[in-house]
């Protein structure tokens, strides 16, 4: 696994042929054809290379980070792994070589990738939360953070989202479905005070939280509780603000929504109608399951719109409804996946998903993001099996490092490198620039980082490769990226 995190140190020096400025470009590739993270040297060129010009005078949003989500399922199966493969796969998230996390996410309570339902109380009628406790976090999910911690030399914010508030608070009494009883709201908010004080005292600082996870309720199939768009307005305004201010955490972030894009526009108009609405709400969460290729840029752009000075994050993305493919990246290249909507969605919207390639959707959805005013980028786990668990719902997904925890091996597939291009090489405080491209096939975006360097992100889901001259403060560089495949541009 030695390339998964080391880069070759060659720079490729070009000279503009009507400038006698010298720039440095470096260009990494991950294609189809086996490249993962490759210093690419050479290129061809022809009379018809795209054009593509960047315009570092247009500045767009600041980048909040890109990475992955700690679940119980994921730090259950590091912990199961050798102390040696657990080290690679943490040092490969989270080191300078590696893909540099910097934005991350863990579950409030238990989700459908823990191994079981647990709370932090499970005391009815407790409503001072006297019983509070986190020792289920302690066996391994809380060691997974704090190991990476010590890895990441530049640390990486943690945003925590609920999926659920313990049963014995909700109007069904159950872990699936269901609303809080507005009896419990007091309660509710204490115990998001009450978690980021424990995890406080465990060396973790959460940065932010999210209100609920998919407050439309994810079809009750694991836990979940449900809000409408005024009920968790309200809930933030009046009950989880006031206590998180109260309770020292005003500068936790709030996040409201959490659920897929294209419900988006109903929740901003909401949160953001007026000032004493949006006082508590730092931003806005999405996710990506409402499509296989639509990431809703108009839904986006109404959002950020709405409310310039709020964050817009996708929260949570992965390859949902497949057990993973062991060590076949070309899988991961081709239009093999389906999702949920494959078998579950409505005739009219079955359209929207298609069969899919991985890392398509993947770089397609981030750079559309991109360029649509999300600022941060969250994968769902780090780590699953071969099952594409632990899940006790058994609700399969795939991750971007698979691992079989009886036989201690573990396979890097492609979508680790593809979040890499952008983990690794737009920064926290990098700000979005803009650009012109005459190949309308050819995705693209481009950031100015806090050193000064400037990251262009590409991709070509074509089966050509295509030659490209690019264009940066007047100077002209003549490069390619190969068929089907990812690349970075760093000019430095």
């Amino acid at each position: 696994m030695k390339n998964a995190f080391t880069i070759f140190t060659l720079t490729l020096i070009l000279m503009a042929c009507d400038s006698k400025k010298i720039t440095n470009i470096t260009v990494y590739q991950t294609s189809a054809n086996g490249d993962k993270l490759k210093q690419k040297t050479e290129f061809i060129s022809n009379d018809s290379a795209s054009i593509i010009l960047i315009l570092p005078e247009q500045k767009f949003q600041t980048i909040t980070g890109f990475g992955g989500s700690f679940t119980q399922a994921s730090a259950y199966l590091l912990n199961k792994l050798g102390e040696a493969n657990r080290e690679k796969i943490l040092k490969a998230y989270f080191s300078e070589e590696g893909a540099n996390y910097s934005l991350t996410r863990t579950h409030i309570n238990s989700c459908d990738f823990s191994l079981f339902h647990y709370a932090y109380n499970n005391v009815p009628g407790d409503v001072t939360l006297k019983q509070f406790d986190i020792s289920e976090d302690r066996k391994d999910l809380i060691p997974i953070i704090q190991a990476a911690q010590k890895i990441s030399k530049s640390g990486f914010k943690l945003i925590s989202s609920p999926w659920t508030a313990p049963p014995w608070m909700k109007d069904n009494n159950n872990w699936v479905g269901g609303k809080l009883l507005p009896q419990y709201y007091p309660a509710w908010a204490l115990y998001f005070s009450k978690y980021l004080n424990a995890y406080q005292k465990e060396g973790i600082e959460i940065w932010g939280v999210t209100v609920e996870n998919e407050p439309h309720g994810n079809g009750n199939n694991w836990e979940s509780m449900h809000y409408s768009p005024k009920e968790m307005t309200d809930f933030v305004e009046q009950y989880l603000g006031p206590e998180l201010e109260k309770s020292g955490f005003n500068t936790t972030k709030i996040l409201g929504y959490d659920q897929n894009r294209a419900g988006l526009k109903e929740w901003v108009d909401e949160m953001y109608k007026s000032e004493k609405s949006s006082k508590y709400f730092d931003g806005t969460a999405v996710h990506w399951y409402e499509s296989t290729y639509d990431y809703f840029g108009e839904a986006l752009q109404y959002a950020h719109k709405k409310n310039p000075s709020k964050y817009l994050i996708n929260t949570e993305a992965c390859v949902d409804s497949e057990v993973p493919k062991w060590m076949d990246d070309n899988w991961y290249w081709s239009k093999e996946a389906t999702d949920w909507g494959w078998d579950w969605a409505s005739d009219k919207e079955k359209y929207l998903h298609p069969k899919y390639a991985p890392v398509n959707r993947y770089a397609e959805d981030i750079i559309g993001c991109l360029n649509n005013y999300v600022d941060g980028w969250i994968d769902w786990n780090l780590v699953l099996n071969k099952q594409g668990g632990p899940n006790w719902f058994k609700n399969w997904c795939t991750a971007p490092v698979i691992v079989d925890e009886e036989k201690d091996e573990v396979y890097f597939t492609p979508l680790y490198y593809t979040m890499a291009h952008f983990s690794k090489y737009i920064r926290p405080g990098a700000v979005r620039i803009g650009f012109e491209s005459t190949d309308k096939d050819l995705k693209v975006t481009a950031a100015l980082n806090p050193n000064g360097s400037v990251a262009i992100i590409l991709f070509n889901p074509t089966e050509k490769e295509k030659p490209i001259q690019l264009n940066y403060k007047d100077e002209n560089y003549n490069l390619s990226i190969s068929a089907k495949a990812i690349q970075t541009i760093l000019i430095d």
